[in-house]
């Protein structure tokens, strides 16, 4: 077996920093006729030959997981990396242990090397319960490491600092979707977590085929990973803008004897905080390996950096945090909307009707039992949440960081005016209250980020809580507009 570079993710666990991803197994299974295991795990043997030993998955990504348990038995030196995609909603820790167990038995694995966690909602707090059972799963032997796919910036924070232990952030990172180069790399390198990036190659549109290219209609788009990325292009400026880049990654590759997707891969891999790159195989259909032990020998000086980054500016920023794709407009996935992935979002809290056209919601938190009162109550029209701490059952969420704990009361008052009805941009105004007036700055920071396209009227004061290791208390008022 040869050796490429690898990337410590933990103390004693190492992947290969080219990850070959196996997300087209479900694109080539979506007629309903499944791949044969032996077969597709026998096409994975190139790989582990050139050693890019790292494999990853889902346990949506169709029969991958089985596929992936057949070369563990023959190979037992590979790295399995998966992810557990709950729908939203409460989901118990029987449950929790069920899903585990599926991709455990799927996976032919005692062990999980490193199982990785989606969250559709972060306004469906149940997420961190999620987490929550996760990790005394990995305590107890179930999971290895935790990691993370598409979390943006501010709930890494929320998770990180509520004391969840994350080795990566699984996001989308290329050439054209720069999102992960600032605040998440950041936040990544201040707490050592590794940054997993998938689309690189933009689903092989960063290659010569589509290098002075017309633009390909939505109907000449032969894959679901195609879909996917064209919409990307699109977001980031187009296809004119597009087809700079790729021509300042073709100048690049010609003077050093590589590929577009060569320079492309590097350039990511080369980033701060960058463990390891995602490459997607279409089993038994084309494989990569040399082109991909070709990009790990391959070195970017200055003068090449600077042409690439010379024609990232005529770019337009992809909207948003990372994941963000998968949670507001625009949708950034396959088919355009989350369609293929859900069929609706539960509420998070459950509203009660305590007269004509007024309703409550309850978090459930023993101050509302104690003090008799509700989190949020709607009447008619308008929405009054209380004042929201960053309790959650009976933990405090996000340990002593005052942003982390800000994001999470503004999750929590987003949940509350959602299950009456009301939207995030219906919210008026906002108070808030901090501990001590030395955490004004991160607050406020915290509340701007969230509300930039919002500005509500806000106040921020300083008083003394209540709870116990509480940084800040938000309350907020709503009006349900027309829609």
């Amino acid at each position: 077996m040869s050796t490429v570079e690898r990337c410590e993710l933990a103390p004693g666990f190492s992947v290969s920093r080219v990850l070959t991803g196996l997300w087209q197994v479900a694109d080539m299974e979506r007629d309903g006729t499944e791949l044969d295991p032996y077969a597709a795990s026998r096409a994975m043997d190139p790989y582990v030959e050139a050693g890019l030993t790292t494999f990853d998955m889902a346990d949506h990504y169709g029969s991958a997981e089985v596929i992936a348990g057949r070369l563990r038995q023959r190979t037992p030196d590979v790295q399995l990396l998966t992810k557990w995609v709950p729908k939203p909603g409460v989901v118990t820790r029987a449950e929790v242990r069920e899903a585990i167990e599926l991709s455990l038995g799927r996976l032919e694995v005692d062990t999980i090397d490193l199982l990785q966690f989606h969250a559709w909602n972060y306004h469906d707090l149940s997420y961190l319960d999620c987490l929550e059972h996760l990790q005394e799963l990995r305590d107890e032997g179930l999971i290895r490491h935790l990691g993370l796919t598409n979390f943006d910036t501010a709930h890494l924070r929320v998770v990180v600092e509520s004391g969840i232990q994350v080795v990566s952030n699984q996001v989308s990172h290329s050439l054209v979707d720069r999102r992960a180069a600032g605040a998440m790399t950041d936040y990544c390198r201040e707490r050592g977590v590794k940054i997993l990036a998938y689309g690189t190659i933009l689903g092989g549109f960063l290659s010569e085929r589509w290098l002075d290219a017309p633009e390909p209609a939505e109907g000449e788009l032969s894959t679901w990973s195609q879909a996917k990325y064209k919409r990307f292009i699109d977001a980031a400026g187009g296809w004119s803008a597009f087809q700079r880049v790729l021509k300042a990654a073709a100048k690049v590759a010609a003077s050093r004897d590589a590929s577009i997707a060569n320079v492309a891969a590097r350039f990511i891999l080369d980033q701060p905080a960058i463990g390891g790159v995602i490459v997607g195989a279409r089993l038994g259909q084309s494989e990569h390996v040399a082109d991909t032990r070709r990009m790990l020998q391959l070195e970017l000086d200055d003068e090449a950096r600077q042409t690439i980054a010379e024609a990232l500016e005529g770019l337009t920023p992809v909207p948003g945090d990372c994941g963000d794709e998968y949670r507001k407009p625009p949708f950034l996935t396959a088919s355009g909307d989350l369609s293929h992935h859900l069929e609706a979002f539960p509420p998070a809290f459950t509203p009660i009707e305590v007269g004509p056209d007024r309703a409550r919601v309850s978090s459930g938190t023993g101050w509302e039992r104690i003090a008799s009162y509700s989190r949020a109550v709607r009447d008619g029209r308008r929405i009054l949440v209380s004042g929201t701490t960053a309790t959650h059952g009976a933990r405090t969420i996000g340990g002593d960081d005052p942003a982390a704990q800000t994001h999470f009361v503004l999750d929590k008052i987003a949940a509350a005016v959602e299950s009456l009805g009301g939207r995030w941009e219906d919210i008026l105004r906002t108070r808030i209250l901090v501990n001590d007036i030395a955490h004004w700055e991160p607050v406020a920071r915290a509340h701007g980020e969230r509300f930039r396209d919002v500005c509500p009227a806000n106040t921020l004061v300083e008083a003394k809580l209540v709870g116990e290791g509480q940084l800040v208390e938000i309350e907020a008022e709503a009006r349900i507009r027309d829609r």
